[in-house]
């Protein structure tokens, strides 16, 4: 398995040569937050679809 740090460098590896530091933030971001979901799923911490369109739409009624 990789390390984390070999992880970083692939992903950023794939980002072109003109890639500003933001940009490369960026990308570590989401790489970190997709891994995070994936832990989560993998663990059965989600909520169903219908779950959260019935969250979102309380969230409306309470905003309006």
């Amino acid at each position: 398995m990789k390390t984390e740090k070999e992880q970083a460098i692939d992903s950023i590896s794939c980002l072109p040569v003109e890639a500003t530091w933001e940009d490369i933030s960026y990308c570590l971001y989401i790489r970190r937050k997709i891994e995070e979901g994936l832990e989560a799923a993998n663990e059965g911490r989600v909520v169903s679809h219908d779950e959260v369109k019935k969250l979102f739409a309380e969230d409306n009624v309470a905003n309006n």
